[in-house]
């Protein structure tokens, strides 16, 4: 599976590559407007830090505007992906721009329906948000499962990237569905490393480890560093 951030912190996109897997990142207009940073600006600056796809959504609702502001991002950066409402009008610009060879993401997927006119239409990735189907009393990664199923069936090249993650579940069990990319939100990553029991096996380790004679590590940290 490959991980996405979902943030328009510039710093957070800056921590979550240090780890040396991200692979991609997701914005929106809310969150870029936490950031309180212009949505161009930030978004040349997240293409200069992460050379995987970084969406960049349309503002506009109507197919002349929606073409207007894609061919825009497209000349960011060619890592740019557009991202598409999933309406009418956003589907027929993303037959258009599949067709002039620019990556889409259609976004606010909430039905198997939905996510089959997408790939019809040649959508670079899905993004269906199980999160706010959970909010709403709908199980959302029923509907990652009913997308994989109908995806694999037809052969569709669209990759399900999943979203509205709320907690690592959500990431163990959109990789058990067989969802192609999870897009987290910054603070989900810490949470992914975190377990009490890894946290309690490496103290023990590290106390236990003081027991051993020095000199007889087969690598002494200190010597190896040139310290006394």
């Amino acid at each position: 599976m490959k991980f996405f951030v979902d943030t328009g912190e510039i710093n957070e996109i800056r921590e979550a590559a240090k780890l040396g897997i991200l692979d991609g990142v997701t914005t929106n207009p809310s969150l870029v407007a936490k950031s309180g940073r212009k949505y161009m600006d930030l978004v040349k600056e997240i293409c200069e830090i992460c050379n995987g796809p970084i969406s960049a959504e349309v503002l506009a609702t109507d197919y002349d505007g929606i073409m207007y502001e894609a061919h825009v991002w497209a000349k960011v950066a060619p890592n740019i992906v557009v991202k598409l409402p999933l309406i009418e009008d956003g589907i027929k610009a993303c037959v258009t721009l599949t067709g002039e060879g620019v990556k889409t993401n259609v976004t606010l997927c909430f039905s198997p329906t939905q996510a089959l006119l997408a790939a019809k239409a040649g959508a670079t990735f899905i993004s269906p948000f199980v999160g706010r189907l959970d909010d709403i009393a709908f199980d959302g990664m029923q509907l990652i499962r009913e997308i994989r199923t109908i995806y694999d069936n037809y052969k569709f090249k669209t990759e399900i990237l999943v979203a509205s993650v709320r907690d690592p579940i959500h990431i163990r069990d959109a990789a058990l569905a067989g969802a192609d990319i999870s897009t987290i939100p910054f603070k989900v990553f810490g949470q992914l490393l975190k377990h009490p029991l890894t946290d309690i096996g490496l103290k023990r380790f590290v106390e236990d480890a003081q027991k051993i004679p020095k000199g007889t590590m087969i690598i002494e940290r200190d010597a190896a560093l040139g310290k006394k």
